[in-house]
């Protein structure tokens, strides 16, 4: 929610850069007008200077993007990082049509991604460079976003956003998984666990959360107390996003252009310097995806809280906290860690919001190991069963932090 903030705000910006190189170029052409008489050929004081500002301006207001790109972001060979697949479409008892694509060995153990908000299944290009040679990667885009479409009436809510990941499990994936979400796929995983408690150690044997609320994200961002404040005021702005959305994609192509967005996304999203893909990614998505959908889902999530139920949903987990997280803060992490009774935290420190993206290496690594772990449960690995009795996890299961807790049991 803090990213559409962000970005909205630099939006606004970007708009009054554009009106300002309109004026200089008005007030240029209209003192030709005054100051150049047609029988007059002598030296004059044109202020050339307001045409050239206002050229200027208008240059920035159109290809900003470029020079900010270079500034912002680290060279990188990711280029084709947008690319997508054949995939597949799912239609959902709402009439949602889910854009799902897999990647990786088709025996092998199933990873199902939930993206962040705002966002598309393309930004788990990292885990599924990084991830899928050892398991089945499964990426579907969220209702609405994407290549995805709405559900036939329009409403959004948390809810459906967790049945529609149980249809995609069960309808792309009837094995066994493991859920991984970023942000709002994190709050999706925990409302389906609330929903779909049966599945739990059974079809679902583990849930990765990243960079995630247990509760309305106005409360846990970085301005927080200010936001909650004027949670009216955000409702409001919302909905006039809902009816005035022509208008506000195009004042959000305008800020993509001058670079606007990118440095919304880059301040907000990032704790450390992405590639030029990277941000190039996040802000051509935050700009191409529907902002009446976006809307509507800001104000799902202000309507949404499972803080009460972590105690109860025992799975195993992990939750990644990113210690410069402007969007979630920290606190919202450890509070997952500390409520939840199977959850593993893992403190990523230089992480922002984005950083499943700018610190993949970090948050791969920990997730295989997860998964590694989680898969084998229960199995006799080639050391056989130990003298006291219990299962001996594999060499794999292992790998491991010194600070982390042993193996879940």
């Amino acid at each position: 929610m803090l990213l559409q903030i962000f970005q909205r705000l630099f939006a606004l910006l970007s708009l009054a850069l554009l009106g300002l190189a309109g004026y200089f170029l008005w007030s240029w052409w209209r003192l030709q007008e005054i100051l150049r008489p047609a029988d007059y050929e002598g030296p004059m004081d044109t202020q050339d200077w307001r045409l050239w500002t206002g050229l200027g301006l208008l240059a920035v207001s159109l290809v900003g993007r470029l020079p900010l790109a270079m500034l912002l972001g680290r060279p990188d060979d990711d280029g084709d990082r947008m690319q997508r697949g054949a995939g597949q479409t799912i239609e959902t008892s709402n009439g949602a049509r889910l854009f799902v694509e897999a990647t990786g060995p088709e025996d092998a153990p199933v990873l199902v991604f939930v993206h962040g908000w705002g966002m598309d299944a393309s930004t788990w290009y990292e885990a599924r460079q990084q991830l899928s040679s050892r398991y089945r990667i499964l990426t579907f885009d969220l209702a609405g976003l994407g290549k995805s479409s709405q559900p036939r009436d329009r409403r959004i809510s948390m809810e459906r956003f967790a049945d529609d990941l149980m249809e995609v499990i069960g309808q792309a994936c009837p094995r066994k998984v493991i859920l991984v979400g970023h942000s709002i796929g994190g709050m999706i995983i925990q409302t389906f666990c609330r929903r779909y408690p049966e599945t739990l150690n059974r079809q679902v044997l583990g849930v990765v959360m990243e960079n995630t609320s247990h509760t309305d994200p106005s409360r846990t961002t970085i301005l927080g107390d200010a936001l909650h404040a004027l949670k009216p005021l955000l409702k409001v702005a919302m909905r006039l996003d809902i009816l005035l959305q022509p208008l506000v994609w195009a004042m959000n192509w305008q800020s993509y252009l001058s670079g606007g967005t990118h440095m919304a996304m880059r301040l907000g999203g990032f704790g450390t310097q992405p590639t030029r893909a990277q941000l190039n990614q996040v802000s051509l998505l935050a700009t191409r995806n529907p902002p009446a959908v976006q809307a509507k889902g800001n104000l799902a999530m202000m309507h949404w809280s499972a803080t009460e139920d972590l105690p109860s949903l025992r799975v195993p987990a992990l939750i990644f906290i990113g210690g410069r997280d402007l969007v979630t803060k920290p606190s919202a992490g450890e509070t997952i860690a500390e409520r939840m009774p199977q959850i593993r935290p893992v403190r990523v420190h230089e992480a922002g919001h984005l950083g499943p993206m700018e610190l993949a290496d970090d948050y791969n690594a920990a997730i295989a190991s997860f998964a590694d772990e989680v898969f084998t449960r229960g199995a006799r690995s080639a050391d056989g069963v130990q003298s006291d009795g219990t299962i001996a996890f594999p060499r794999s299961a292992e790998r491991r932090a010194p600070d982390e807790p042993r193996p879940f049991m």
